[in-house]
């Protein structure tokens, strides 16, 4: 499978980063005065899914064009974010709202490189 790099970053960035806050959220991980860190990855999220999301949607491959299409909906829970309090059920809510959007991107640009021209 030929998954897009950035498509790949991005997607990688936003697991690590709930997993970072699941394990934060539940006593599992103490960040204390690292507590940047989870801020860092969202940053780092975003930028790289905005890349991925440009890269996608100007390729010339239809596959990759509609994995980028399909990538666009992550804006809405990605910018609603850090205005969702973070001792709240909102903002997990809104995080995990991102995913099946990612895990379908993904699946739509995995193609067997057999299969490209």
């Amino acid at each position: 499978m030929n998954v897009p790099p950035l498509l790949v970053a991005a997607t990688t960035s936003y697991a690590a980063n709930c997993a970072l806050g699941v394990s934060v959220a539940t006593g599992v991980v103490r960040t204390g005065r690292w507590h940047w860190i989870h801020h860092a990855l969202y940053i780092c999220t975003s930028a790289l899914t905005l890349a991925a999301g440009v890269t996608l949607l100007t390729s010339g491959d239809e596959h990759r064009r509609r994995a980028g299409t399909l990538l666009l909906p992550t804006a809405l829970p990605l910018a609603a974010i850090p205005y969702a309090g973070t001792h709240s059920r909102r903002h997990p809510a809104i995080a995990l709202a991102a995913a099946p959007f990612y895990a379908l991107a993904m699946r739509a640009s995995a193609r067997p490189a057999s299969a490209r021209r």
